[in-house]
């Protein structure tokens, strides 16, 4: 391939153009890596198993002829191309039981059907819960610094929570004439199921189901079944009741009105009521849960793999680039019968960007900062293999100047705008703005910030240790179809290919877009690695303090 070598600033100066050129990315290459990677010989690349072993031989070997140095854990003979990531790995084992029972009547629920029971995650070999009573604790929220508690004293142990998904705003807010106790339309990290289920084993619950509902949700009930039916993965914990209940689930919709109406409850109104501070848990009458089923837990290694080109003034400094390379495997059929979650656009398009722009950054003059590329694991498992980075770094997280994530790519032709996933507030996402606006594209806030997207990808880990993270986001305005078409693409996507077995390789894809939003990262990251630039949180960003407490280290 060709490359422009001009930085995106200095382009613009001498062609007096809109647009910069640092890079070409070849479509026809971010092609074949996604339909290799996605290939039903890959099995879905789950971790720990015969799919990640492809995988990371696939990444390494990719990486190595792109011209990428190793950059992972320390060995006898230098660092490996890997990070080793030590995980539990949980599984239930055979049929599940489960029943409810309500008005007098018990009845049978199938797993994946009326609710979706994730694998304990607290080292148990067998789970068997009789009658647990059951309690609704509307949207699970303790948030002493909004004056919100849902909890109001109540004692949960032995019991089962049902709780409401996302922040009490959703629906109330959407203008926040009345004021805004969690942010508007845009989730909080309180409106994240994760938060939900450790505020919930924190209180002691034997249990904590999600009222599942599309919209709040942002994504259907296919999405809820294959993404908690299957293998279940979490970092080695000493205690980890402290974070996890013994049963974690979500519910369905019309099951849950069900419930509600046997205990002579109105769910609507009950609903309504739990978005305002005057909310207390309610115990549903005559209403208990029962289940039964066994647990395979074991400790497994998977890896995060990790090239890098050093610096040639500041090689302890570094920009990081991620994507994540693993699905969700092998797991229950959808109505074709496909069991193989391919996850082509959701990440092996991400992992095929981080592959040619390591090759655009080999093939171009050296940075002065040093520039990583980590494909990383276990993100569809809770950001696993990029909160076990971030909490053991390979490289001091004090003198990393920034991580750039990419998670799902355009695969439906160039747009005239980028986003990013949420909005953290800090400069970086500034800087990618500029750089963008060089390249002829606008900047469109999240389309959706009520799905969380901020707290949702590997960038969120790097986040919480204080370090400047972004998670870039393709744009919706198609450059053949506008808005409507962007959106409607997306819509579709997330309806009926999102964490489903549909999310297969497309030969009639368009990467255009993709290779050309690929040089806008690529020219973000080059900036930064070549100059003295430290991004930075704004005042009023929860991550600013942990940053802050670092500073020294970049004096």
């Amino acid at each position: 391939m060709k490359h422009l070598l001009l930085s995106a600033a200095a382009f613009c100066a001498l062609s007096g153009s809109a647009f910069a050129a640092d890079v070409k990315i070849d479509p026809k290459l971010l092609s074949e890596h996604i339909k290799v990677l996605a290939s039903d010989a890959f099995e879905g690349r789950g971790p720990a198993t015969p799919g990640e072993v492809k995988s990371v031989a696939y990444i390494t070997r990719e990486f190595k002829a792109a011209g990428l140095q190793p950059g992972g854990d320390k060995t006898k003979a230098g660092r490996a191309w890997t990070q080793n990531v030590p995980l539990a790995e949980f599984d239930i084992k055979g049929p599940v039981a489960f029943s409810v029972s309500a008005g007098g009547k018990t009845q049978a629920w199938k797993q994946g059907v009326e609710v979706a029971i994730r694998a304990p995650q607290t080292g148990v070999n067998h789970i068997d819960v009789k009658n647990a009573p059951v309690v609704f604790i509307g949207y699970g929220v303790n948030a002493p610094e909004r004056r919100w508690d849902d909890y109001k004293g109540v004692d949960l142990h032995g019991k089962i929570a049902l709780v409401l998904v996302n922040d009490p705003d959703y629906e109330t807010a959407p203008d926040c004439k009345n004021g805004c106790d969690f942010g508007g339309k845009a989730m909080t990290y309180y409106g994240r199921w994760t938060y939900k289920y450790e505020e919930a084993a924190r209180r002691g619950a034997i249990g904590f189901i999600v009222i599942h509902e599309t919209g709040p949700a942002s994504y259907g009930w296919n999405t809820v079944k294959s993404s908690n039916t299957n293998s279940v993965f979490d970092i080695i914990r000493k205690d980890p009741a402290k974070i996890h209940a013994s049963i974690e689930a979500w519910i369905q919709r019309d099951q849950t009105v069900a419930l509600f109406k046997s205990a002579g409850l109105d769910f609507e109104a009950l609903k309504k009521e739990a978005q305002t501070r005057a909310f207390k848990p309610v115990t549903l009458a005559g209403v208990s849960i029962s289940t039964a089923f066994a647990v395979d837990a074991k400790k497994v290694i998977s890896h995060n793999v990790v090239g890098v080109l050093p610096g040639t003034k500041h090689p302890n400094e570094r920009i990081i680039y991620t994507a994540h390379w693993d699905h969700l495997g092998v797991g229950l059929p959808d109505a074709r019968g496909d069991r193989i979650y391919n996850g082509a656009v959701d990440n092996a398009s991400g992992v095929s960007g981080l592959i040619e722009l390591g090759r655009a950054f080999a093939h171009a003059p050296r940075t002065e900062r040093t520039v990583q590329f980590m494909a990383v694991t276990a993100e569809e498992k809770g950001l696993l293999g990029s909160e076990y980075y971030a909490t053991n770094p390979l490289y001091p997280l004090a003198t990393t100047v920034a991580n750039i994530n990419m998670d799902g790519a355009a695969v439906s032709g160039p747009t005239k705008d980028v986003s990013t996933s949420g909005d953290g507030g800090l400069t970086l996402q500034d800087d990618l703005i500029k750089v963008a606006k060089a390249h002829g594209r606008y900047f469109t806030p999240d389309a959706r910030p009520e799905a969380g997207g901020f707290f949702r990808s590997d960038h969120f880990s790097f986040a919480k240790q204080g370090l400047p993270a972004i998670s870039f986001k393709s744009g919706q305005d198609l450059v053949n179809g506008g808005v409507a078409a962007g959106k409607a693409a997306g819509e579709a996507y997330v309806r009926d290919k999102y964490h489903q077995p549909a999310d297969e390789f497309d030969p009639n894809w368009d990467l255009t877009g993709m290779a050309q939003e690929l040089a806008i990262v690529y020219d973000l990251g080059r900036d930064l690695a070549n100059s003295r630039e430290w991004p930075q949180w704004k005042a009023g960003s929860e991550f600013k303090a942990a940053r802050d407490k670092t500073a020294a280290a970049r004096k």
